[in-house]
This record gives C-alpha cells, structure tokens and sequence, in this order.
C-alpha cells in the first residue's frame, strides 16, 4: 500500500466553516421525510391487520391510533407526505433543467416548507 501521509489532508467541508444552504438542508429534509413515513405507514398497516385479526385487538390498535401519541405521529406523518411530495416536484423541475439559478432554488426550497405547512393545515382542517 502507499505511503500516504493522511494527518495533514484538511477535512472538508468542516462543520465549523460549512453554512447549510437552503437547498442541501431542504434536500436532507426530503430524505429523512422519506424515511420518517415508514413508521406512519407501519402503524397504519398495524391498525388494519389489527382489524382483520379481531375485535379487542382492533380496540388496542385504535385506542393507539387515536389517542395523544398517535395524532402527533398522523400528523406529522401529513405534513411529512406533502413535504415530501413537494419535493420531489422540486426536483421534477430541476430534472427538465428548471429553477437551477440560486434565488430560484432558495425560493423553491422555502416553497415546499410553507407549503407542505399550509397544505397539512388545510388537509387537517377538512378531515
């Protein structure tokens, strides 16, 4: 193997140094709203097989559905679905070579966030 001195390589880009833009921030958010889906998915299939399997179980898995804890992670599990749905447009639109200036790309980002705000509000609101 080489003799490669790695003690003196800077690291980049350093936490310190580094200032998040609103693009990778949004971007990132994107990624973990994907991810954080998963467990509203998991207790929404756990509700229905909690109904297929029988009725107190069903009454277990509804009185968690709908109690505190369960309104937050629904809720939160909206406001992820649209986050996430926004941007993924985002990124549709950049795809066709669109929005790729950087006022564009920070207006888009600060779009998906106030939107997926107002349209969870809105979805909330009307169920």
């Amino acid at each position: 193997m080489a003799d490669v001195n790695r003690g003196n390589r800077p690291l980049s880009p350093h936490l310190e140094i580094y200032r998040p833009q609103m693009t990778s921030i949004s971007s990132i958010l994107v990624r973990i709203t994907g991810n954080a889906l998963l467990v509203g998915s998991l207790m929404i299939v756990w509700w229905f097989l909690a109904a297929a399997t029988s009725p107190e179980y069903f009454a277990v898995a509804n009185g968690v559905l709908t109690s505190w804890f369960g309104d937050i992670v629904l809720g939160l599990s909206v406001l992820g679905l649209w986050y996430h749905t926004l941007g993924g447009l985002r990124h549709l639109i950049w795809d066709m070579g669109y929005g790729l200036d950087l006022d564009s790309a920070e207006k888009m980002g600060w779009g998906c966030i106030i939107g997926s705000v107002l349209l969870t509000v809105f979805t909330i609101a009307v169920i």
